[in-house]
């Protein structure tokens, strides 16, 4: 169910004292006959097993390695610049960044992990 609220007074002189409605969580009725589905759902939306399977495997061929070789490509470099930069503030910049880098390659291979595992391989 939606937060509804009406107000009839102007704000600063705009809307003429026109009524204005909020409406969270959900959509106008109008809109109804448009979507008739919660948004973002789809009623053509099903999959099989051999769909789920070939997804799962598409994670474990293609998209972890693929991520886990792009998370390690900056490596050396970046290891050669903050070297490089040791005792500069553009050094400690520098290891923050590959630090944060490195937590992010590490939570997306744990949510490709996770949609794997959801599929059932």
């Amino acid at each position: 169910m939606g937060l509804e609220q009406t107000t009839v007074e102007p704000v600063d002189g705009h809307d003429g004292g026109m009524p204005t409605a909020t409406r969270l969580n959900g959509i106008p009725e109008e809109d109804h006959r448009i979507f008739p589905q919660a948004p973002g759902s789809r009623p053509d939306l099903a999959s099989t097993p051999t769909q789920k399977r070939a997804a799962a495997n598409t994670i474990s061929t293609e998209l972890q390695p693929n991520t886990k070789k792009a998370g390690n490509r900056p490596d050396e470099a970046m290891a050669k610049a903050i070297s490089a930069f040791s005792g500069w503030a553009t050094g400690s910049g520098l290891k923050t960044v590959d630090t944060t880098w490195e937590k992010q390659v590490k939570t997306l291979l744990g949510r490709l992990d996770s949609e794997k595992s959801a599929l059932g391989s």
